[in-house]
């Protein structure tokens, strides 16, 4: 269950969430209906057969936004709405009006949604209190702002913003791999992605290459800055941070991942615990390294 993707935003840490467990059941997924095309909702953390619907370690908690969606391919609805079209130019000898083609797909689609398929997600979040962040499982921003979107239909209101920075990032980034001292904890990884200044400008992408060369130089100055770059935190995590503020790529290494090894569980819901413990810990750290390397803003209550 660890997270792929950050999109990260900030709430205030005088934020009161006590009765989050109490609403989350009226903002439960409930079934997409018969002529619905999508429903949102949560679900349990741990798989949909399950009734918590939060899980909580110290003051981080596990949150999931579920999804059911109708699949009706434009072209199956496209196709019988031409064939509709012909018919009536063969019965009645005119091509039908804007407004009465209209109406014939609000017919075929309320007569496929009852038998179209529904594809199921999920979107897991972690909310962390001390802090006051919440964590999103994504690299989309929308999909990101969906789930606080669900957050704040339970709790009522939820003052949440996305990341900003009192310093570009593209400047502390390009910073980094020119030779700046990086942040207690950080070191470089492999990867990254350089843009010319002015919009439209050439784009350079390396991949498992170090990254602090005679080649990468050379690109900064022609004036090149870094919007992406791949980063690792005391061996035990690494990513790669946009100037979206965005983190992509996440992965927890063996060093963090050796001490789930060290500990015996008899099941998957306790797996699950550790393993939502354990990341809940090394996300606290990452976000506290990059707040302060960013000048990440707080949000006010």
């Amino acid at each position: 269950m660890f997270f792929r993707n950050l999109t990260l935003f900030r709430f205030p840490t005088t934020l009161d969430i006590s009765q989050l467990e109490q609403l989350l059941p009226e903002a439960a997924l409930k079934p997409v209906g018969p002529l619905e095309m999508s429903s949102r909702g949560f679900i349990s953390p741990f798989g949909r057969g399950e009734e918590a619907l939060s899980h909580t370690v110290g003051d981080a908690t596990w949150l999931t936004v579920g999804g059911e969606d109708k699949i009706l391919p434009g072209s199956v609805v496209n196709d019988l709405l031409a064939d509709k079209v012909a018919e009536i130019e063969e019965r009645e000898g005119r091509k039908p009006g804007s407004k009465t083609r209209k109406r014939l797909k609000d017919d075929l689609l309320h007569e496929l949604l009852p038998r179209a398929f529904v594809k199921t997600s999920r979107t897991d979040a972690l909310l962390d209190m001390e802090h006051g962040f919440i964590a999103i499982d994504t690299s989309s921003r929308k999909s990101g702002e969906n789930v606080v979107s669900e957050v704040r239909r339970a709790l009522g209101s939820f003052p949440a913003l996305p990341l900003n920075a009192e310093i570009a990032p593209r400047s502390i980034l390009t910073g980094w791999i020119a030779g700046e001292e990086l942040p207690e904890g950080l070191s470089l990884g492999e990867e990254c992605e350089l843009k010319d200044a002015m919009e439209g400008g050439a784009v350079v992408k390396c991949q498992n290459q170090e990254l602090q060369c005679d080649e990468i130089s050379k690109h900064l100055e022609a004036g090149k800055q870094v919007t992406k770059l791949a980063l690792v935190l005391d061996d035990h995590v690494s990513f790669v941070l946009g100037e979206d503020l965005i983190i992509r790529k996440l992965k927890f290494l063996e060093g963090a991942v050796d001490q789930l090894e060290n500990t015996e569980r008899d099941d998957l819901r306790a797996e699950l615990d550790a393993r939502f413990a354990l990341m809940s810990g090394e996300l606290k750290r990452l976000f506290v390294v990059l707040e302060g390397a960013l000048k990440l803003s707080k949000v006010e209550a």
